[in-house]
Order: structure tokens, then sequence, then C-alpha cells
């Protein structure tokens, strides 16, 4: 227990060393990181939905066996969300312009705000089902993700590669995790309650959750905000 009480602190504190290399690195792209950032970092307060549900990692003054809530949750969701967002774009040379008034009165776009709001439905409905709550986080994030391709088709591209990206950055992140500290899955995470299927040590809900989250967040900024990639020489 004790040789495991810093280490989701620190691996909390390991995504924002790329996070800060892209952000000094990539100035064009610094706002879109800084705003999913700060978007998806209250998402470290649906904590108590998982703690012990899914996983029950030891925390900073044991705030998460106390209260349900811990620090590491919010520094882990700031470190993800603006990285996903931009894996893409960089990758890809791509940079982001405001969609024009004429394009925003397309037929398909009278669904906007339907798929915006589609995540939190979801997740919502299914919260309350006989099931580990990291099912309908999955499965919010894939219906998210599928609604904006569906609104906004000129996402498509950016949605994919951006979650498959992403599963292969958190992929690396977590083998690392693995190789530093052995036993540390098993200990923390509920595996019964789980699907039990281990790749790589990886809990295939924790592969599952990257995707999804790569899928969604990957073009969220460009949906909320109404703009789209396009070539950097644009």
């Amino acid at each position: 227990m004790i040789q495991f009480h810093y280490v989701w602190l620190v691996w909390a504190f390991l995504f924002l060393i790329p996070w800060s290399v892209l952000f000094i690195a990539f100035p064009i792209h610094r706002k879109i990181m800084l705003h999913v950032s700060l978007a998806t970092m209250p998402f470290g307060l649906t904590e108590p939905l998982f703690v012990p549900k899914y996983w029950n990692p030891p925390t900073l003054f044991d705030l998460a066996q106390r209260t349900g809530f811990d620090l590491e949750s919010l520094i882990f969701c700031f470190g993800i969300g603006g990285v996903g967002s931009v894996l893409y774009s960089i990758l890809a040379h791509r940079h982001d312009i405001v969609v024009g008034e004429v394009e925003k009165q397309q037929p398909l776009h009278r669904h906007h705000y339907k798929a915006l709001i589609s995540p939190v439905i979801t997740f919502l409905v299914l919260y309350f089902l006989p099931w580990n709550p990291i099912y309908p986080s999955i499965a919010a994030m894939a219906v998210g993700a599928v609604a904006t391709i569906l609104c906004r088709p000129d996402l498509k591209t950016k949605t994919w590669i951006g979650g498959l990206l992403f599963l292969v950055y958190y992929f690396v992140f977590f083998i690392a995790l693995i190789a530093t500290a052995p036993g540390y899955v098993e200990r923390v995470w509920n595996l019964p309650a789980l699907s039990g299927i281990l790749l790589f040590g990886i809990p295939l809900e924790e592969l599952l959750f990257a995707l999804t989250f790569g899928l969604y967040w990957s073009g969220v900024y460009e949906h909320l905000m109404w703009r789209r990639p396009v070539n950097a020489h644009h």
C-alpha cells in the first residue's frame, strides 16, 4: 500500500509533461489546448462515481478514500484533454478556421446542440443500469463521437484518427505505469466487477476509455465553437 501511495499522483503529473511540450512548441494550438483542458478538468470531480466501484487508488491525503474526490483526477483530466484535442492537428499539420455563416445554415447543423448534449443524455440514461459506471462513460463518449460525425462530416477524419492516436498515446503511458509499478493494476482496479480482460496487463476498459475519449474530445472544440480543420498553409 505504501509503495503505491504516490503512483496515481506521479502518473497524473506525467501527463502534464507532453502537454507542456506541445503547448510551448505549437503556439497555434495553445488556445484550443487550454480551452479543452479547462473543459475536461471538471470531469475529475466525477471521481466519486468510480471510487471504489471501478477502482480505488491510494491518493494524496487519502482524499478519495475519505471523500470520493481527489486532486490527481483533476490534474489527469486537464492533461489528457488538451493533448487529445490537438494530436491529430499537430501530426497532420492542420489548424482551425471559423465556419462560415452560410455553412452554419446547412440542414445538418439543425442538430448542432442535440449532438453536443448527446453524451450527457446517454450517460444519465445508462448510468442507472446494473453495471459498472465505466461502461456508460465509454458509451456516452462513443455516442458523442458518432453524433459529431453525423452533424459535422468534415470532422470525421479528425475524430477517427484522433481517437486512434490518443489510444496509442494512452497505451504508452499505461505500459510505463505497469513497468514501474508492478501489481498496481491488480491492487487498484476492481477487476472482478469488470470484464477481467487484460491486454498487455491493461484492463480492456481503460483502452476503450482511451479510444472513445480520443474520438469524442478530438473534435469537440471545433464542433462547439463552429470551427473546422484545414491545412496549415491555408
